[in-house]
């Protein structure tokens, strides 16, 4: 079913546990999904692999927040030769650039810095509402550009109290991280929780002590 949506209906939904999706990225249809299985990953019990701490320690990229929504949104909604299509349509890409400018959507930027500049190689964004972060997309054009982001999100969503860290589906990209699949119910009664609870976005510009503390409290896999 098709719905005429505004920033105000997308908060209604996203608090309701829905989120919006089109066919395809020329597609103006768009459409509330409501999985019977939600993916999440648990932030009290986040499993990084060994390799990607020690990568992430290295600090091979420059990540920031909020620096580039509009890029990094577009580099989620890019079609390349390993990814077809899209389900974010123009609409959608505006309604989440509005959110953004209204202070419920957040973009994880990653960089590679170079002589002439920076080059934005990866990143992801999604929706923040009291104590849950909604991840709506990521991309990489870059070695590992998506996961270093990942870290950093969480790190940041530790910091800031959020309780709920939801990954709408599950995939292989996800589970080397510990992502659970619970059913609608549950996830019901989790948004709910976290819902009630008071967290706040840090937008620090330098996330280095809170990465670090996220990963010396997370499970290190091989």
């Amino acid at each position: 079913m098709m719905y005429a949506m505004s920033p105000e209906t997308l908060i209604k939904a996203y608090a309701l546990g829905v989120f919006p999706m089109a066919e395809a990225h020329d597609d103006d249809r768009i459409f509330f999904v409501d999985p019977e299985w939600r993916g999440i990953l648990p932030l009290d019990d986040v499993h990084i692999p060994r390799s990607l701490k020690k990568r992430v320690r290295q600090a091979p990229y420059h990540v920031t927040i909020n620096q580039n929504f509009e890029g990094v949104i577009d580099g989620c909604r890019e079609i390349t030769a390993t990814r077809q299509d899209s389900w974010i349509n123009p609409q959608i890409r505006q309604l989440y650039i509005a959110l953004h400018k209204l202070g419920f959507a957040y973009s994880i930027d990653v960089w590679h810095e170079k002589e002439k500049g920076r080059e934005l190689v990866g990143g992801l964004y999604g929706v923040a509402l009291a104590g849950a972060f909604f991840g709506e997309s990521m991309f990489s054009r870059s070695r590992d550009a998506s996961k270093i982001a990942l870290v950093h999100l969480m790190a940041r969503l530790k910091a800031g109290g959020f309780t709920l860290l939801d990954t709408q589906f599950t995939n292989p990209h996800l589970e080397q991280f510990g992502v659970l699949e619970i059913d609608r119910e549950a996830f019901k009664s989790m948004l709910g929780h976290a819902l009630d609870q008071e967290a706040r976005m840090p937008l620090d510009d330098d996330d280095s002590t809170m990465v670090q503390s996220f990963l010396q409290a997370t499970t290190e896999t091989s």
